[in-house]
Order: C-alpha cells, then structure tokens, then sequence
C-alpha cells in the first residue's frame, strides 16, 4: 500500500500529513507551516494512530525550528512549542515519545533533527513489519483454521504509523500467507475511523471485510464468527494493561468470555514502563459534540450533551498477547513488560 499519512516534503521541506478526516471521499494534504498548524492537525485527528503521532511529534520539531527561525523565537520559545507539540493529546505516548527523541538534538541544528526525525519514520515502518511477523506466527501457531476471521477496532493500519500499519499490517501478514478468510471492522464510533478508515485500507488491498456497528462486535464474537480480534494501542503500560480506542475493552470481554484470542499489535515505542497500571493512563475526553453532531449535523436534542472519552483501558488479565517487534508477551498468564521486550 504506497498511501503515506506522514512525511517530510522533499519538495516544499515542510511537514505533509494526509487529512484523514477527509478520507475516503476526498485525498487532501495538508503542508504544515507552523505548531499552531501541527497542534490542530492533531486535535481534529487530521494525523492520528499512535506511531504516525510519534513521527509528528519528532518531525514537529522541525516545525518549530523553521518557525522559530522565521519569527526570531528565543530558544526558550522555540522548547515551548515543542512542549505545545508533546502534549497536544495525552493518552497516546507515542506523541511525546516522538518528540523526546529529537528534542536532545535541537543544539545540533535543523539538519540533525531532520535526520533523527526522518530515523523515527523508517524505524517505525520496519518495527511495524516484524510485530506483524511474529504475531502471525504467534496466532496461527494457536488459532487451528486454514483461514482466520479476524476483528479488528479502530484503525491501525498504513494510516496510523509510519507505513504498513500494527494491527492492520498483521491482518495483512495473514493475507499475504493465504491464512485470512475475512476481517470484521468495528466502524468505531463517534467519529467512524473503523468504517472511514480501515475499510479504504481493507478495500485498496483487496481483503475481504464487512463492517459492522460497533454494538455488534461482542455478539459476532460470541456466535463464533470470529477466530481472533487484533486491535492496535494507544499506550501499553508496564503490567500489560493497554489504552485503545474506546469500545476496545468490550471486545475483549467477550474474547475471553468466547475463548478466542484478544491480541494487542504496537510497536514497542507504545510501551510506557513508567506507568505502572492502567490507572495511572489519563483518559483524553473530546468535545460532547463529537457524539450528539455527525458531519456537521446534529443528532441528539439540543438539550443533550455529549459524553466522550476517546479510549478505554483493558486490563492485563483479558489480553492473549501483546506483539511488539522485540517479541511476544502474554499479560494474561501473569507476564509484564520488561526492559528486553
């Protein structure tokens, strides 16, 4: 899949993220020239999955170099708007994360950082590729089909990372073997990047998919529809709990009350070993209007307001496995993230 969410422009040397909040009607991009432009790319989800947010965290930088620059900024202005950057949306760590990479090189110049910037993109790209390696071997050394029906929530393929995408490039490992019959997609309410987003990605592939309401996905488990759920992480903190879109911890209660595996794909840059529980993971809460407004239009009474956390925490003891491109782990039967992976 050649589509790319986010890259440095060789051409205009600006950050260029592809507006996701257009797909699939309309391929707009979007040239980056300032932080306050970065800043709400990332608050409208313009530029969302977990790693391709770590790759605009460290190519911000950047950004904020070359503004600075233009404006005159003093250092200490120029580190405030890369602190801007880090904390523009605070359940996913991979942001700052991404940041934390560069920002030690900013003394170096904009060249440096670009590079290190860069780095970021195509480690991201090759982490992915592996974790979707070893959690294929990983299912289908457990999962006794010829072909897997897979569930998967949110999106987290090509489009929110660097390239070829965790959850989703491990559905793709499986089609490229010949192992996969069908993918459920969860269209992920409110704002539908399971039905927007994963099915364009699922239908540029050729994969077979249907998408379902989000309500349906605990009964399409429970009817034995489905071998095993991949979802990808937002934030994986050091006991195994895991921060995804919100609706992901009702897949994985009906997983387990099934018996058919849950499984986390992230690369290993999701991992927070500083957090010690789910927890400790703050819950970002977007606008009521996410929920009662569909595309502009409302859909609730005008005297209902709107509850939206954006993620959920599942606990450790309801996931199968966890896939980083370091290994395997297995928080169900008592394994935590370690320093090795």
């Amino acid at each position: 899949m050649t589509v790319r969410a986010i890259e440095w422009d060789p051409a205009t040397d600006r950050l260029r993220l592809l507006d996701q909040t257009k797909l699939p009607g309309e391929s707009v991009h979007l040239d980056i020239k300032s932080v306050d432009a970065l800043v709400d790319a990332i608050a409208i989800l313009a530029v969302r999955g977990a790693p391709a947010l770590g790759v605009a965290g460290a190519m911000g930088v950047v950004t904020a170099l070359d503004e600075g620059a233009e404006r005159g900024w003093s250092a200490d202005e120029v580190l405030e708007a890369v602190d801007r950057i880090a904390a523009a949306r605070p359940t996913a760590v991979n942001l700052a994360w991404g940041v934390d990479q560069v920002r030690g090189l900013i003394d170096q110049g904009r060249d440096a950082v670009l590079e290190a910037a860069r780095r970021v993109a195509v480690e991201d790209e090759a982490a992915n590729r592996e974790l979707s390696r070893l959690g294929a071997d990983w299912l289908l050394a457990r999962v006794d089909r010829p072909r897997l029906r897979v569930l998967t929530h949110c999106n987290a393929g090509a489009l929110a990372t660097a390239g070829w995408g965790t959850a989703l490039g491990l559905v793709r490992e499986l089609a490229s073997r010949d192992r996969l019959e069908l993918v459920y997609a969860d269209e992920t309410r409110p704002l539908l990047q399971g039905a927007r987003l994963t099915a364009y990605e699922l239908a540029q592939e050729g994969i077979p998919h249907v998408v379902q309401v989000d309500g349906a996905a605990a009964s399409t488990i429970l009817r034995g529809l489905v071998d095993c759920a991949i979802v990808g992480s937002d934030r994986i903190a050091a006991n195994g709990d895991v921060a995804n879109k919100i609706g992901t911890v009702a897949v994985a209660l009906a997983c387990r009350e099934a018996g058919v595996p849950f499984v986390v794909a992230a690369p290993w840059s999701t991992v927070d070993l500083a957090t010690a529980s789910g927890e400790d993971i703050e819950i970002e809460e977007r606008s009521g209007v996410e929920v009662t407004s569909y595309a502009g239009v409302r859909v609730a009474p005008a005297g209902s307001e709107g509850f939206n956390p954006a993620f959920d925490v599942t606990p450790a003891r309801m996931v199968s496995a966890i896939v980083t491109e370091r290994g395997v782990v297995e928080p169900a039967t008592g394994q935590r993230m370690i320093e090795e992976g």
